[in-house]
Parts: C-alpha cells; structure tokens; sequence
C-alpha cells in the first residue's frame, strides 16, 4: 500500500521516516525546494525530544545545531521578578532547547531516505486531492513543470496552518482569532544572553528573547492584534524604542546599539483552535493542519512530533495488514480521538496569559497590576510555574512509539 504525505515538515517529515523505516512505500510532496529558510518556531521541548528517542534518533538530534536554555528569568515592567536555574529543575522537566528547525527536517528525510519505498518530491505543489467511490484516492501535484497524478491508498495532510489538503477535504471551518500578533527578528546576540531565555512583560506587550540555534539573539515580540502597521510606518527608530521600552535595561541598550543589524521583521498572524474532526475518507490532517498551536510555550514542533507518533502507531500496523478502506478511515479517526484530549488541553493554556496581557477590562487591569506582581514577589509565581510547565514540556498524555 501507499501513502501520500503532503508537506515535510516535523509531522510529516517524521511520519514518512518511521512508515518507510517498517517498509511502507511513502512519497512525501514538499512545496518548497530545500528547508533553508527562516521557520519562526524552534522550540523543542522534553516531549519532542522523546519523541525523537523513541524513533531511535536521538543521537542525530544531538548532532543537530541547537542552542540549550540553561536559565529562564522573568521580567515585569523591565524589572526581574523570577529566576530558574536549569540546575534546580527536576531531570524530568528540563528547559527548552532550540534547535535549527532546516538542519531537523534535512535529518529525517535523510534516515527516511534509506529505505527503498520513500520518495520525496521537493518543490512539488499540490493542486487538488483526486476522488474515486466516495473517498479520497491520491493527489494532483505540480512540479518540474508539470502537473502528475499521484495514486495512494491514503492521504495525509501535514501542510500547515494554510493546509489545502484541509480546503480540498472539506474540513475548513471558520479560525479563532487570538488578539495579538508575534513580530520576529534577529539581531547579533549579547554575551549575557547565551544559554538564557527571557520573558518580558508590560506595557500591553510581551517579548521572548533567547539565543537562537545560529547563534544570534531570537526575538519575538507580542503585541494587539493589527497594530504592527503603526508602528512600522512611524518608522524604524520608533519601532525599536517601542520594542526597547519592552525590555531590561542591558537588552534595551543592546537593541539600540544594534539597531541596523536587526534582520527583516516577520508578523504572525496568530492562530490557536483546533479541528474537532480530523478525517474524511481516504483523508487525515495532523500538526498545524489540524490545529494550529499558539506560540506560547514553544508547543508547535512537539505536538507535530507528538501526532506522528499516535499515527504511525494506529495507521502502520493497518496499511502493513492492507486493511480495507473503512478500517484505514477507523484508524484514522482514533487517531484524532487520541490526540484531541491534549491539544484541548495545552491550547487552553497558551490562551490564558495572553488573555490576560491584551485585554482592556478593569479584570484584567487588577490581574497585572496587583495580582501578577504580588505572585512574583512572593514566590506563588514559582510555585504555578512548577505546577503548569511539566504540562507544557512533556504534553498532558502519555505518547509511546508501539510501531
């Protein structure tokens, strides 16, 4: 039996690797014609690391250029209010790393590539999902100047937030918008900021600053949704006071000095929901695809690691059997009736701060301005942080590779 996969990224890329490896033939259509280009999220947490032990790859993670977070600190209105030192962490709930998402999904398909039945098309575009007795029967694909009929025994969609498998199977449904936008950019990173990650709160904005795989300074900077046009067309000085006025003293004083090196800012449009079905016959969405994570709390590329896991476990076995088409679609719906649970579970969670940060009420005023503050300054801040990251950082269910 074979199967289409459309988009190589961690989902993808992954799922085509630990299929092949057990001798399903898998083509893989990638859009773009390499991965060297900039991906906005690079956090791997414990449970992305895990998932890569148990696909037998984690001396090739190791391997991989990355930047390890040593200690996180908290700022509040530019002053620090909370340290944690990886040191004082239990071995189970280590910080995050960051690794280089291009160098990542080159490995898999690269151990992908060792088994005769993978097939990766790059710069391949899928025009359209073809159709036969009800169900989805393979894709149409453009590339090398031509359009190509690809036949397959299932399809599954791992192409992200702007999925076309998703717009093609008739599972689009209306987005949940979240009310803030992320501005990313780099700029020459800071000895003091080696190993460190920062979260800086006030001013109706939050920054994310940590060292990134390639060795520069990673900013991500939250603000009100929409508002990023002001800011850019009062022009580049007003846009990196804004941002400066955001942090410490010695990272706003960094940012200043190198105002002229920071790299071409990129906005996300932030997306954080979740299709409550996944399949259609012949058809199964993962990762993005089917719910597009928030950028808070560096979940995007372990809940992708997480679901091919969960499908490699359900859908394996049943294409090795060469189950009939209605027991691929139960595999495929047991799947999504897996992995919902914990994708409900950590997207409520990526919602609450930023509800809290971007909301006008006077609720909302009380929160971060008596609330917050008195939780840091008295520890119950390290105590929350202690009860919700173990959440964040290995999921909320138990993910075990079976395949």
């Amino acid at each position: 039996m074979r199967v289409a996969i459309v988009g190589a990224g961690p989902a993808g890329a992954a799922l085509a690797f630990m299929l092949a490896r057990r001798g399903i033939a898998v083509t893989l259509v990638e859009r773009q014609s390499d991965f060297a280009r900039e991906f906005r999220g690079e956090g791997l947490m414990p449970g992305g690391v895990e998932a890569l032990a148990q696909m037998g790859l984690g001396a090739d993670l190791e391997s991989l250029p990355q930047a390890r977070i040593e200690a996180l600190d908290v700022y509040l209105n530019r002053r620090h209010r909370l340290h944690i030192d990886a040191s004082a962490l239990p071995p189970e709930t280590p910080l995050p790393r960051f690794v280089s998402q291009p160098a990542l999904l080159e490995m898999l398909v690269a151990q992908a590539g060792k088994y005769a039945g993978f097939e990766l098309l790059r710069g391949a575009s899928v025009r359209d999902l073809m159709h036969g007795a009800g169900r989805v029967t393979g894709l149409r694909v453009d590339g090398a100047g031509r359009t190509r009929e690809l036949p397959a025994d299932f399809v599954i969609g791992c192409d992200g937030r702007a999925s076309l498998v998703r717009k093609r199977a008739n599972l689009e449904r209306p987005r949940e918008a979240q009310g803030f936008d992320v501005v990313w950019c780099k700029l020459p990173l800071p000895p003091f900021m080696r190993g460190r990650l920062r979260g800086c709160v006030g001013r109706g904005h939050l920054a994310i600053v940590f060292e990134a795989p390639d060795g520069l300074l990673q900013l991500g900077w939250a603000i009100d949704k929409g508002t990023y046009g002001d800011i850019r067309r009062a022009g580049i000085e007003h846009w990196i006071e804004e941002l400066a006025a955001t942090v410490p003293d010695d990272l706003a004083g960094w940012i200043r000095g190198h105002a002229r090196e920071v790299s071409q800012p990129f906005v996300l449009d932030v997306v954080c929901d979740h299709l409550d079905v996944w399949s259609a016959p012949g058809v199964l969405l993962l990762g993005d695809a089917a719910h597009p994570m928030s950028p808070v709390g560096a979940q995007g590329i372990n809940i992708a690691l997480r679901d091919a896991v969960v499908a490699a476990n359900h859908l394996g076995p049943a294409l090795l059997r060469g189950d009939t088409p209605d027991e691929l679609d139960r595999e495929a719906r047991r799947i999504s009736e897996e992995r919902l649970p914990e994708v409900k579970e950590i997207q409520a969670l990526q919602r609450g701060a930023p509800a809290v940060l971007f909301q006008r009420t006077l609720g909302a005023r009380l929160l971060m301005g008596i609330v917050v503050p008195f939780a840091l300054r008295t520890g119950l801040a390290r105590l929350a942080v202690a009860r919700v990251f173990p959440r964040f950082a290995r999921g909320t269910r138990a993910v075990r590779l079976e395949f």
